[in-house]
């Protein structure tokens, strides 16, 4: 990240101000530092949404087990699709960051 420094003196007498620099850094706005970001929430996300399915799909599996109800049964579908879904998120999300690292170091 490349940083700009500017350089401004005051208006204090001249024996003072060649001793006195005030220094400045101001950030400039990165767009590959936010979607490097965003990338990576979205796969730290998709991990944990993975996670929360996996275990709310073990749970209705119990149920099923316990109770033998379809609804059970519908209830385990439904969070094993949700599994798939945060997986491939992850996966995706993983592949992204991945080509936009290779584009960067011009493999």
């Amino acid at each position: 990240m490349k940083t700009q420094k500017a350089t401004y003196q005051s208006s204090l007498p001249s024996n003072t101000r060649n001793k006195l620099v005030l220094r400045r850094t101001r950030k400039r706005f990165n767009p590959r530092i936010l979607l490097d970001r965003i990338i990576e929430t979205t796969a730290i996300v998709s991990l944990l949404f993975t996670g929360f399915a996996g275990v709310g799909a073990m749970g209705c599996w119990g149920m099923e087990i316990a109770t033998s109800s379809h609804y059970w049964q519908q209830q385990k579908s439904i969070c094993l699709g949700a599994m798939l879904i945060g997986f491939s998120g992850f996966f995706g999300s993983a592949l992204v960051g991945a080509s936009l690292s290779i584009r960067q170091d011009k493999f």
